[in-house]
């Protein structure tokens, strides 16, 4: 059994993590360094430096005996020390059990629809989702995963039989383009794509959309709408510089994606087949 998994945040009460109401788990640990991540901060784990706790304002950080803890009743939500921290990590990270999880939802089951896990990437916590979505299904709600397809679901299914769906990133079809936004290959990825669309637990297929990329943009947007067809959800999303580490933003962009330049691809999308393709 996965006894515990370090938690990033847990958000409540979410309508933009699927269909509903939701609560979103967010678990610590990436296996991919995105140039537009905008939570950086969930990447790696706290290497206990203690640079965070000489910025922090409100005292709600300590070094002890050679360890970070944080006091979540002192802090005041600054992000001084995800601002200070070097290592993309944070020292607001909990060690939480499947039940610590639960009392959680719990405190929210009469209002949502469901819970959705992410990251970082949550299925590098596969064991711990498995636990936790069985107890969630009995309690009569859904359950997905938001994913960056870098975990194989065929080759282990188990996560599937107790998940609704996966929300999959598509971030690029490109090999060059991948490794240069991901430093990873983009094979598993498409993989994925197919083997959830052919097991029906595909539940939304997500594409950033880069500013002045046209190259790019349109040879992924081509390949995940023909494949998809209208088997799932396809959301478009805007590429935006917040949250983005300053710096990599001169090598992705200052500016928002044009709305219209994005809904230019979602019609691109539709005239493919993708009929459930939109912009965000």
């Amino acid at each position: 059994m996965a006894s515990f998994a370090p938690v990033n945040k847990i958000i409540p009460f979410s309508n933009v993590d699927g269909p509903g109401n939701r609560t979103s788990i967010f678990f610590q640990g990436c296996c991919f360094d995105c140039l537009f991540c905008h939570n950086p901060e969930t990447i790696h784990l706290c290497v206990h430096c203690g640079d965070c706790v000489k910025t922090c304002p409100a005292g709600a950080l300590r070094l002890r005996d050679g360890r970070v803890t944080w006091d979540d009743k002192a802090c005041v939500n600054c992000d001084a020390c995800l601002k200070t921290c070097t290592h993309g990590a944070s020292p607001k990270v909990r060690q939480m059990s499947v039940e610590d999880v639960l009392r959680e939802i719990d405190r929210a089951l009469p209002y949502i629809d469901g819970v959705t896990c992410s990251g970082g990437e949550c299925t590098l916590r596969n064991d711990f989702m498995i636990e936790l979505f069985a107890e969630v299904q009995k309690r009569g709600k859904t359950c997905l995963v938001d994913s960056n397809g870098s975990f194989d679901f065929e080759k282990d299914p188990r996560i599937l039989a107790v998940c609704d769906g996966v929300m999959l990133d598509v971030k690029a079809v490109d090999a060059a383009w991948s490794r240069e936004l991901v430093s990873f290959a983009p094979d598993l990825v498409l993989r994925n794509l197919d083997y959830l669309l052919r097991a029906g637990k595909l539940y939304e297929a997500r594409t950033i959309i880069f500013p002045d990329r046209d190259r790019e943009n349109e040879e992924t947007v081509r390949y995940v709408a023909e494949h998809i067809g209208d088997g799932c959800f396809y959301k478009l999303i805007r590429y935006r510089p917040f949250g983005v580490r300053e710096a990599n933003i001169p090598r992705m962009g200052e500016f928002t994606t044009d709305a219209e330049y994005a809904e230019r691809y979602a019609r691109l999308a539709r005239s493919l087949g993708a009929s459930k393709a939109y912009v965000v």
